[in-house]
């Protein structure tokens, strides 16, 4: 199953692709970091997958994060910005992970991730772990929650560039700590992400969350929309939505919802309809968190979860 969102909107015109001799370039967004936008925008994935190109000033080679889709447009356009040292997944949903294999084979970079079954080398990744490699440091956040295999990355030493994207090296600092992070589908930059129950667990998330929020300044490159300037805020923002539904999810079982279908058309009426299958994926992580949490002393948990 691929990424899901429950909230929509407009695309967002700074993260239209350009395009050089028919091919698409990669668009800056800071120092380290530019953007490739796969080609599969839908409900489910906003604007479409972002795939991150990582590179230091000078640096040949790069690293890809997410390779998204399998469109051979797309792997194009990755194969061009290299060459390409390593690729990894910050999860294995498909329209991040689906690409890795086809890239693969055609840079015989290795796929680093932290499930093996999407592992292409000898090596995976975890919390922790140090990557070196085209001139970027890049450590390894495990961010559990929206799946089990949840990775966030950051990238020190970076900074933001031009709001324009112009390729600018001069850019200046962030705030604090120079850094931006990429957290895959955990913060989205526009919406809020589903917790894919029942692989994804909303304790693991909101641990996540207060993670994410410990970075303060760090720019946030998501894995679908916008980046956004704050991860502390981004963050803070996320709990703040979590603990909203949570408490409208107590309130629809105060006024007697029995099955996950009617809190989900209670709680998410104003949301699209071809949303609500994600929203309950979320419904039922967050039913289980309650139930976990000894908030559900009236309302058997086989009941709802079935």
């Amino acid at each position: 199953m691929g990424h899901t969102n429950v909230a929509g909107g407009m695309p967002d015109p700074r993260e239209e692709p350009s395009v050089r001799g028919g091919t698409l370039v990669p668009r800056q967004v800071t120092l380290l970091a530019s953007l490739l936008l796969a080609p599969n925008p839908s409900p489910m994935t906003l604007d479409g997958t972002n795939t991150w190109i990582l590179r230091a000033p000078g640096a040949t080679g790069c690293v890809v994060v997410d390779p998204g889709p399998p469109d051979p447009g797309h792997l194009e356009a990755i194969v061009a910005a290299g060459p390409v040292d390593v690729i990894l997944l910050t999860h294995g949903h498909i329209d991040h992970s689906e690409g890795a294999a086809p890239l693969h084979d055609l840079t015989s970079a290795p796929v680093r991730a932290l499930d093996v079954a999407h592992r292409l080398g000898d090596e995976g990744l975890a919390e922790g772990d140090m990557i070196v490699a085209a001139g970027v440091e890049i450590r390894v956040l495990a961010t559990p929650g929206h799946t089990s295999d949840s990775l966030s990355f950051i990238l020190t030493g970076d900074r933001r560039t031009d709001i324009s994207g112009t390729d600018r090296h001069d850019a200046p600092a962030l705030t604090g700590d120079e850094a931006s992070v990429l957290t895959g589908d955990t913060i989205l930059g526009r919406g809020t992400t589903v917790v894919a129950h029942p692989d994804g667990r909303l304790g693991d998330y909101l641990a996540s969350l207060r993670r994410l929020r410990d970075l303060g300044d760090a720019t946030v490159l998501p894995g679908h929309g916008p980046h956004l300037p704050a991860a502390g805020h981004a963050a803070e923002a996320y709990l703040a939505h979590r603990e909203a539904r949570l408490d409208q999810i107590r309130a629809a079982l105060a006024a007697g919802d029995s099955t996950i279908a009617e809190i989900v058309r209670r709680v998410y009426a104003d949301v699209d309809r071809a949303l609500w299958p994600a929203a309950e994926l979320s419904v039922r992580a967050q039913v289980e968190h309650l139930h976990e949490q000894r908030e559900l002393r009236t309302t058997p948990i086989e009941l709802l979860l079935t």
